[in-house]
């Protein structure tokens, strides 16, 4: 049932975007109605750069007029707004900053090496990035049979923190080792629990609306790199 007590919830965003998929996961956990406001490919809205005038990035969510930046604080934000719903983060402190560190990890350490992959000016520069990334999916293998103590997610039995930060990133994953002409980054032999866990983030009923289909993904990923690549021929 949709938790109608929100006040104003807007959400700007873009479909593509992992970032944007996470509070859109976890307003889906809470059971919140809000209103998603998509950016236009290649230009910013007046309302996005008044909302967050300092990275001028999505996702922003406006609540009652209030702007909250930066996906995994926002995710943060709706579990203790909305603290009626199921917890996103976990009770204990000691957990808590464990979320928080895979989380960072996720962002700082691994998903840079996707943007590298498929940025990549050389083939050398290409296959330093997959190692990158074949080197975190083995830490992250291990964080989830160290954290999930043989549950369904990270979270335990049901979606959490580090679930929704890494989980968010599935969709550019999968597109990743179709554009990579068939690399494997969830392997079932190296990295068993983490594909048995992707499969079922991706069914979950918060998830499945929320994560695009692959080829999608492609096709949205050709023209980023495209663009890219031309604004780095005219630099």
């Amino acid at each position: 049932m949709a938790n109608n007590n929100n006040g104003d919830v807007k959400l700007i965003g873009a479909w593509p975007s992992p970032f944007v998929m996470r509070p859109r996961i976890a307003f889906n956990i809470k059971s919140v109605e809000y209103e998603f406001l998509q950016e236009q490919f290649g230009s910013k809205s007046d309302l996005l750069l008044k909302s967050n005038p300092v990275h001028k990035k999505i996702p922003v969510l406006l609540h009652n007029d209030k702007p909250i930046c930066e996906s995994n604080i926002i995710v943060e934000y709706i579990d203790e707004v909305w603290s009626a719903g199921p917890s996103i983060l976990p009770s204990d402190a000691h957990h808590r900053a464990v979320a928080r560190f895979w989380a960072a990890y996720v962002d700082e350490k691994w998903f840079p090496n996707v943007r590298g992959a498929l940025n990549a000016s050389s083939e050398e520069a290409k296959n330093a990035a997959v190692g990158q990334l074949k080197e975190g999916m083995a830490r992250l293998e291990g964080a989830y049979g160290e954290i999930s103590k043989g549950k369904d997610f990270f979270g335990g039995e049901k979606i959490g923190f580090i679930d929704i930060a890494f989980g968010s990133m599935l969709a550019w994953l999968r597109a990743l080792q179709v554009m990579l002409g068939g690399v494997k980054l969830l392997d079932e032999e190296k990295t068993p629990g983490l594909c048995k866990w992707a499969d079922k983030f991706s069914a979950d009923p918060a998830v499945k609306d929320v994560l695009p289909e692959t080829d999608k993904i492609i096709e949205f990923a050709k023209l980023l790199v495209a663009k890219n690549k031309a604004a780095a021929a005219s630099s």
